[in-house]
């Protein structure tokens, strides 16, 4: 038996971690971080869950089964209008948990949920990215046109930067879910991470495949400010567009959209399925960290027409399995969704490129890393 061989026969397999404490942000509803916790669970069957709040029934069966703990906040935030509004109160929330009864911490984090105090215990972060609305997104989530909201946000943001970057020093190690990620961890943190992209639920790759698409182009996305969904508004005049999905900024976007768009608010995936599986192409306007969406599209034979910027550079291959555009400016979304009307293109190499991102892959990925960690 090679060195190599037995070292990994000394690496317990992830069941056989000990006491697993999972930890996760909020549970308020079924979105690209959650799925990627379910993934994680199903390495950890015997894990708990800590998260600052949980709205019951708003995430799938797999997490509600687990043990979920929450923290002091969740009376507040079920009775708050927007609990991002909370945001001050989260790290000290998040601290205040105890976990020296565990052996193993798992963190997956896109705001606090990295800051957590391990007692020591190797603690692991899946990092979806750095807090947005801290570092490099600040501008979009209040702008100069609200003076005296921004001030009261920058003095917020400032103590929690110094809070994000202190506290990164707690994680054994980080796992990012893509290489933009990777780079915004070590620009912040000044840690490496490796790249562990997140899967395609294989509910999108069971349809058959329709070569016959309908005239529109479909939006499936949180209505927040750095997905910058009035871009596509305006690029996709006389044009159809359906958005799907809910957040702060729909009013408003709805009062700004033209007969041609439809909102359908948050659907079920049976819905998105069907919806996506006969548009043109999904858009994506904004930067994105990773973005499960695109692999569903092409899961469907879909084309992804998206800046050429972000987590989209890991999944779509240009004028593949989609269009990348230059500059976030309608002029350019709009050449390139003529371009993507006027291709032909191949569906099943659409799927075959979704497929590669496979939850059994990630389950092998993510896998071995708790072992090298737990050893």
């Amino acid at each position: 038996m090679t060195t190599s061989a037995v070292e990994s026969s000394l690496i317990p397999p992830p069941s056989s971690l000990g006491r697993v404490a999972v930890i996760h942000d909020w549970l308020t509803g079924m979105r690209g971080g959650e799925q990627v916790l379910e993934g994680i669970l199903d390495l950890v069957p015997g894990a708990e869950i800590f998260t600052l709040f949980h709205f019951p029934g708003s995430v799938s069966s797999k997490i509600e089964g687990r043990t979920i703990h929450t923290s002091r906040l969740q009376k507040t935030a079920q009775k708050a209008d927007d609990y991002r509004t909370l945001l001050p109160w989260f790290p000290g929330a998040v601290r205040a948990w105890d976990l020296s009864p565990f052996d193993v911490v798992i963190s997956s984090s896109h705001c606090v949920a990295k800051g957590v105090d391990a007692r020591g215990r190797p603690h692991v972060c899946y990092c979806h990215t750095p807090m947005r609305y801290i570092w490099d997104r600040f501008d979009d989530y209040f702008p100069r046109s609200h003076p005296l909201r921004r001030l009261t946000a920058s003095i917020v943001a400032r103590r929690l930067r110094k809070w994000d970057v202190a506290t990164a020093a707690g994680v054994t190690r980080f796992v990012a879910n893509s290489n933009f990620v990777r780079g915004r961890i070590h620009q912040y943190y000044r840690r490496d991470a490796e790249v562990i992209h997140p899967f395609v639920d294989d509910a999108f790759l069971a349809p058959a495949l329709n070569d016959r698409r309908e005239d529109y182009h479909v939006i499936v996305s949180a209505l927040v400010p750095y997905k910058r969904i009035e871009l596509a508004l305006e690029a996709a005049k006389g044009r159809r567009l359906v958005i799907i999905g809910g957040g702060p900024l729909r009013d408003r976007l709805e009062k700004s959209a033209g007969p041609n768009v439809t909102f359908l608010g948050s659907v079920s995936r049976e819905v998105v399925i069907d919806r996506l599986s006969r548009a043109r192409s999904l858009i994506l306007p904004g930067v994105e960290d990773f973005g499960i969406t695109p692999l569903e599209a092409m899961a469907l034979g879909t084309p992804v027409v998206a800046l050429r910027a972000g987590g989209v550079l890991d999944t779509v291959v240009d004028r593949q399995t989609g269009i990348l555009f230059d500059e976030a400016v309608v002029d350019s979304l709009r050449r390139a969704l003529e371009e993507t009307e006027s291709h032909q293109w191949d569906r099943p190499a659409l799927r075959r490129r979704a497929a590669t991102f496979s939850r059994a892959r990630f389950h092998q990925q993510f896998g071995d890393v708790l072992r090298q960690v737990a050893a």
